[in-house]
Order: C-alpha cells, then sequence, then structure tokens
C-alpha cells in the first residue's frame, strides 16, 4: 500500500522519454514489469488495518511490524524463475523492484536510475507510467489495495494487472490468492503473451463509512484487465448483506451460549464475528481481533504480540472466524493479525469457521484458500474442513495454498 500520499503531483515526462526512444528505436517490447511497495502491508500484524501514510508506517513499526511486501515478492520470483528460466524483467528502481530481481537472477532493465530512499505514491505512478510506455505485457505488482489504486490512478486499464498479495485488506479483483499463485499467472502470461485470455476486474478499497455502521463493505474505484485465471487470481471481494440470514443469526447465537469455561476465545474480523460478541453483550472490532474469556472481553483490537501474549498465559484456546466473500479466503486477507505464530499456537483442530451457506456456494471455485506467509503452515490448513452454517448445519470445503 501507500506510504505517503501524493499530493496530487503527476508522474515526471523523463521515464515516458526514455521509453518512447527506446521503442522507436526498435527495441523488443517487455514481457514483464514488476513494481514492489516495499511497506504495503506493514500494519496488518500491528492491527493497523492498512499501511497508508507516514503516520501508518511510523506506528506499524513503533508497535515491532516489519514489512513483508519484499519478502512476498522474492517468492513469487523465485517461483518464477524456477519455471521460466533466465528472462529480461522492467523494474521499479532499487527496493521497489529492481535490486529483488537482479537477486533472484532476472536480467533487469530499471524504469529510471535514481531510487527514492523512502517510497510514496508517486513513485508507485511514475513507474507505472514508464511499464506504459514501454508496453509491456503485463504490469506485476506487490502491494495491496492502495499500490493497486495508485497504479490504476497512473494508467487506469492500459496494460494487463497482476497483484502479489502484500497488503492488508485486498479487495480488489487483481490479486492471486498466493505468491506461488503469481508466479504461476505471470509464467502463462510469458509463455502465451497477447494470447493470453483477459478479463475485467474491478479496484476496489475498503468502505470506511460502512465499517462505521457495522458491515463489511468496498467501495469501486476502477476497473482493470487481470489474466482470466478462475483458479489462481481471485475476484473482488463481495460485500456483507444488510441483513444476515435467520440461520447464521441463530448458530452465531447458540456459540456464544456454548462457549467452555476456562478457554481463552479468539474472534477474527468480520461481521460474522461481530454477530457472536453481539450476543454475548459485547461490541466487536469488526476490522479486528478480539479476545473473550468466561463471557468476558479481555481484550480488543488485538496485534499479533497482544494476541500472542495472551495466549501464553492461556493454554486453552480457540479461534472463531468467518471468510471473504466473493473470494473464499480464510487466512491472509483482512486477518493479518492472525499470523502463522498465532494459529500455529491455537492449533488447527482449534479452529472454527462460520458463514452463511448461499456464500459458500457463491464461490467460484468452490474453494477456501490460505496465505499465512508460512508455506509449510499453508500446506498444514490445506484439505478438508467443515463449516458451520446453522446450528447442526456445515458444509465440507476444500482449503487450498
Amino acid at each position: 500500500m501507500r506510504s505517503s500520499p501524493s499530493h496530487g503531483k503527476q508522474p515526471t515526462s523523463s521515464p515516458r522519454t526514455y521509453f518512447e526512444l527506446m521503442v522507436k528505436a526498435g527495441a523488443a517490447r517487455p514481457r514483464l514489469g514488476i513494481i514492489v511497495n516495499p511497506l504495503a502491508g506493514i500494519g496488518g500484524p500491528a492491527a493497523l488495518k492498512g499501511s497508508d501514510g507516514a503516520a501508518t508506517v511510523a506506528e506499524a513499526r513503533a508497535r515491532g511490524a516489519r514489512p513483508e511486501a519484499p519478502l512476498r515478492a522474492e517468492r513469487t520470483l523465485q517461483a518464477l524463475a524456477a519455471r521460466v528460466g533466465p528472462a529480461e524483467l522492467l523494474a521499479a528502481p532499487g527496493a521497489m523492484g529492481a535490486d529483488l530481481a537482479r537477486r533472484v537472477g532476472f536480467s533487469v532493465k530499471a524504469t529510471s536510475r535514481s531510487a527514492p530512499s523512502e517510497t510514496s505514491a508517486l513513485d508507485t505512478r511514475v513507474a507505472a507510467t514508464a511499464m506504459r510506455d514501454a508496453d509491456v505485457g503485463l504490469l506485476l505488482f506487490a502491494g495491496g489495495d492502495g499500490t493497486a489504486r495508485d497504479i490504476h490512478d497512473a494508467i487506469g486499464d492500459q496494460l494487463p494487472l497482476l497483484g502479489i498479495p502484500a497488503g492488508v485488506k485486498m479487495h480488489s479483483g487483481v490479486f492471486a490468492h498466493s505468491p506461488e499463485a503469481a508466479a504461476r499467472a505471470a509464467e502463462a502470461a510469458l509463455r502465451n503473451g497477447p494470447s493470453l485470455p483477459l478479463r475485467g476486474a474491478d479496484i476496489a478499497d475498503v468502505d470506511e463509512q460502512a465499517a462505521r455502521d457495522g458491515r463489511v463493505a468496498s467501495i469501486l474505484y476502477g476497473s482493470v484487465r487481470v489474466p482470466d485465471l478462475p483458479r489462481l487470481v481471485l475476484p473482488t471481494k463481495a460485500g456483507s448483506p444488510a441483513q444476515p440470514g435467520a440461520e447464521l443469526q441463530a448458530l452465531c447465537r447458540e456459540i456464544a451460549d456454548t462457549l467452555e469455561p476456562s478457554c481463552l476465545y479468539l474472534f477474527g474480523p468480520g461481521s460474522t464475528t461481530a454477530m457472536v460478541l453481539a450476543a454475548l453483550g459485547a461490541r466487536g472490532t469488526l476490522l479486528g481481533v478480539d479476545a473473550v474469556l468466561d463471557g468476558q472481553v479481555v481484550g480488543k483490537d488485538l496485534t499479533e504480540s497482544q494476541t500472542l501474549a495472551l495466549l501464553d498465559t492461556h493454554l486453552d484456546s480457540r479461534l472463531v472466524v468467518g471468510l471473504v466473500g466473493g473470494q473464499g479466503m480464510l487466512f491472509g486477507r483482512g486477518n493479518r493479525q492472525l499470523t502463522a505464530a498465532v494459529l500455529s499456537r491455537v492449533g488447527a483442530d482449534r479452529i472454527t469457521v462460520l458463514s452463511a451457506a448461499d456464500k459458500l456456494l457463491a464461490l467460484t471455485p468452490p474453494t477456501l484458500w490460505v496465505d499465512t506467509g508460512d508455506p509449510v503452515l499453508d500446506k498444514h490448513l490445506s484439505g478438508y474442513i467443515r463449516v458451520r452454517v446453522g446450528p447442526r448445519q456445515q458444509i465440507i470445503m476444500t482449503v487450498s495454498s
């Protein structure tokens, strides 16, 4: 996501001029461009709901958070290099892509010679504009909804996009479900070139007014083109209904009435888990993680470190979570406070998943996804899971990574 506002400035013309000369000189069209937002997602484990703005980044660092976007981009590029071998990339300079791509072993041309010490939204827009002018076959970027919005602001739908998931929420329909899935989609783009089928996808971000009203919804900012690979690139997040179904409401009341004594319960973000807390007479943190012990809230809007501290003192624990509608994401989007360390401490057999039945039946493909940042844990969480959809009702779903 964006590390600082752009203050309305427009991209400079020097990269455009350089690439216009390169194209006029008959240089081959670059097949892949990459932009990495080094600070994307840093606010997730710190319970900051996003990473936009210098103040948010500073607060995330003060809470002990570390940037993860470069690591996730490196996973993608390593997997891609293993699949396609040596290839030339057009990359944003320095930490925004060029350094990482060279370290992985790609031949790299940078969009400019200078690399900013602190990146901003403007740097993303400048790099995206340069890649548009070079007419890259696919623009691969590591970031979240804020980064996707910056790229769209600069070039609209003029280049096919593919997002390496590295943000906090990722409501937009431009992201692969994991770094490795992004590598497979990029490989398909490289091998198929202009014949790769594309589909329209929305650029979206969280609707803050809806969140204040107790709903999880998105605002649409525009449309772009992405590879038409449904098992690799997920759609836009679906909004929560204004009124939940009777079966789901009854299930949430049942869970609230049957919490085990002396057991620490963690409740993930979302309107479904918020209904369980409401049945307990508590107001949940709609976009955060809360903790309940013996019917009382003992932690609100917890960070990763705060959650781990609670788990250290309560060996008997359970986790109750919902999933991202339209996308089927179970872990890795919107609940980044539930890190691999937290999930490993709780244990896969102590996780309860709640959902409306129609949310599950609408998924295409009918799969739930996990992307915790730990590939070993993701494999452990994969397989089959029972999702509770009503009192004494459940649907068995496939979980994949």
